[in-house]
């Protein structure tokens, strides 16, 4: 699909948007077209790009190369730059999608094979009068800083989960087995959230190439004032949330640690509890063991209480060691 995005003007206010339409196969381009976003583009839509800016669009697999030299570089007047960004957050299919932007003669084209929350943000952002800046290099400025806004907001979510999980992992429980049930479901959701820190700060490092190459080039070309200092306010941006990134991976880390300690602390709680037993029973067993012997002389098989007597050693050869325990505070 081929959506095109043309400089308009409110029709109760006068102030410029960005409209967007879905480009028919059969329609040409239109000469003001500002961005050009390709989604899941055919061949065939690969080439009346082409025709139409002039450049080459990049295969699904050229975007999925992780070189440097292959995600930024300059080709014919345009700049190319792919980055990696985060898809689907709230599902298990979680993952990243690559997305290249080509800058050429102030217009802009976007290539990705996925549907990327952010861009819909940016989409609903630009259709409000003067929502952005009508030039390309203000369309990628204003889509890179959406796709910092929406890395902050899942940062902040996955932030809130672990604290919650924080709070459950360090809860009293009297459920012993229950107890077992929910720190292995603890350490799935560790890793599951661990799993996706990852790719965000993945996705933020892929982002931050593509700024800090723009804000290079920005210098060298003298573009406007305005530009220049969001994509310098953006990296600042970007570079805060690597931080906060870092220290939710530090804070899932600690939480791992504590949660295979307290996976420890219940199989020594179990294993104890087997060597308490052993220990209880062995004086009772020591005991009749002995009044187990096949000797012809023992002189307690004639006796009329033996027996009783018997059982009353091994009663209290049990209860000895548990009460030493409990005094011990073993137990």
């Amino acid at each position: 699909m081929i959506f095109v995005h043309q400089p308009n003007a409110c029709a109760s206010t006068g102030q410029p948007l960005l409209e967007r339409r879905l480009l028919e196969m059969s329609e040409p381009i239109p000469p003001d077209a500002l961005w050009i976003d390709l989604i899941d583009p055919t061949r065939q839509e690969d080439h009346k790009v082409e025709a139409f800016l002039g450049i080459s669009i990049p295969t699904r697999e050229e975007m999925q190369d992780i070189e440097p030299s292959e995600l930024l570089y300059v080709e014919n007047g345009a700049r190319y730059m792919t980055g990696r960004l985060l898809c689907k957050v709230d599902t298990d299919d979680a993952r990243l999608a690559g997305v290249t932007f080509i800058l050429r003669d102030n217009k802009l084209a976007t290539v990705r094979y996925d549907d990327p929350q952010a861009f819909r943000m940016f989409v609903h952002r630009a259709a409000r009068p003067a929502g952005v800046m009508l030039t390309g290099e203000a369309i990628l400025a204003g889509l890179i800083e959406t796709v910092i806004d929406r890395a902050a907001d899942v940062l902040q979510l996955q932030g809130e989960r672990i604290d919650r999980l924080s709070r459950r992992i360090f809860a009293e429980h009297s459920d012993p087995s229950a107890r077992n049930a929910e720190l292995q479901d603890t350490l799935r959701a560790l890793g599951r959230h661990n799993e996706l820190l990852s790719q965000q700060r993945e996705s933020l490092v892929s982002v931050e190439r593509i700024l800090l190459s723009l804000s290079a080039s920005y210098r060298a070309s003298k573009a406007p004032r305005e530009i220049r200092e969001e994509v310098r306010s953006t990296l600042r941006d970007l570079q805060s949330l690597e931080e906060h990134a870092s220290f939710l991976s530090g804070k899932i880390q600690f939480l791992l640690d504590a949660t295979l300690g307290l996976v420890n602390l219940e199989q020594n709680n179990i294993i104890k509890l087997f060597s308490v037993m052993a220990v209880v029973f062995m004086p009772p067993t020591l005991i009749a063991s002995m009044y187990g012997m096949n000797f012809k002389v023992m002189p307690e098989l004639d006796w009329g209480f033996g027996y009783p007597m018997a059982v009353v050693m091994m009663v209290v050869a049990a209860i000895l060691p548990y009460a030493f325990f409990r005094w011990k505070r073993w137990l």
